[in-house]
């Protein structure tokens, strides 16, 4: 695991620096030359609807959470799992594939978890699961723009993704639902 987050670390400072020299644009939405896919070191930002279909999933089931709804949640859980079965790793580089079937692999061990658990047990895979989701689009990108946010308090700290600033805390649901903050942009 060490190892996948110095992997992970590398390839943000690679995002960072790529995107920089572009002078901040989004590769989903640069005209590319010939239409050609990118290289590994432009690939990065690039934008891959299975991986956005997983990224979607994940936002149902961060929602159910909110709403307290351990059904819903559930229902989520088991589309995504659908999500991640259909995700192809086959169109990155070597290295990106060993940390992508990992990433995968606890994904859906954490999603499969929330489809047979209680609402808090829900929220205990959920953590997990939001670090397994972060991982994921460090390394495909996303065409949209996320806001990773921090809960100080569940389990000595937690993050989670959202597409708004706007705190809902999937973690205590209506219990504390602003308890947190926004840590970071993400695209």
């Amino acid at each position: 695991m060490k190892k996948l987050k110095m992997n992970i670390a590398a390839i943000l400072l690679l995002t960072v620096t790529y995107v920089n020299a572009q002078g901040g644009h989004n590769h989903s939405t640069m005209k590319m030359e010939d239409n050609k896919e990118m290289n590994h070191s432009k690939m990065i930002m690039k934008s891959d609807a299975k991986a956005e279909a997983i990224l979607w999933e994940y936002f149902n089931l961060k929602d159910a959470l909110v709403n307290d709804d351990a059904k819903e949640a559930a229902q989520a859980g088991s589309k995504l799992i659908a999500s991640l079965k259909a995700f192809n790793r086959k169109t990155y580089e070597d290295m990106q594939q060993m940390e992508l079937i990992e990433i995968i692999a606890d994904a859906t061990e954490q999603a499969e978890h929330i489809v047979k658990s209680p609402i808090n047990h829900q929220r205990e895979h959920f953590k997990t699961l939001s670090k397994d989701v972060t991982a994921l689009i460090t390394i495909t990108g996303t065409a949209n723009t996320l806001y990773e946010q921090f809960c100080p308090m569940y389990d000595k700290g937690s993050a989670w993704l959202s597409t708004t600033k706007e705190v809902k805390n999937p973690y205590y649901g209506s219990k504390m639902l602003k308890c947190g903050s926004v840590k970071k942009q993400i695209n």
